[in-house]
């Protein structure tokens, strides 16, 4: 049953209940849309954008991470005894999957290669 305040809104509408709701909540979210909106005013872009803009991005990089972890999992139980995402096990996920390879181009995710692979030449597989 979610908590309301009991006699200080008599009368009032369940619309106006639903307005008292986070935006991370009303988008069904587990990130968070302030913390996103605020790396975005901090880094001098939210005034060119709409206020839907936080909503996005956060339900872009939470479908990112989702997809990064249950990737990662698959790559862990296909491994056999090993548990727990690693970041080396992170690595090798985005190094065999070329969109995600794509998007992490730029970035270091751990300072392990793959098993005996150089960093430069991935393979492209989907």
């Amino acid at each position: 049953m979610p908590r309301t305040r009991q006699g200080s809104r008599r009368g009032s509408s369940s619309s106006s209940l639903s307005s008292r709701r986070s935006r991370t909540s009303r988008a069904e979210l587990t990130f968070s849309v302030s913390l996103v909106e605020h790396h975005l005013r901090e880094s001098g872009h939210a005034r060119r954008l709409s206020e839907t803009v936080p909503i996005l991005l956060t339900a872009i990089l939470e479908f990112l991470t989702r997809r990064l972890l249950e990737l990662a999992g698959n790559e862990a139980q296909r491994r056999g005894a090993q548990r727990l995402i690693t970041p080396e096990l992170l690595d090798v996920t985005v190094y065999n999957n070329t969109l995600l390879s794509e998007l992490f181009q730029f970035a270091t995710i751990s300072q392990v290669a793959p098993a005996g692979r150089p960093r430069h030449g991935r393979r492209r597989q989907r």
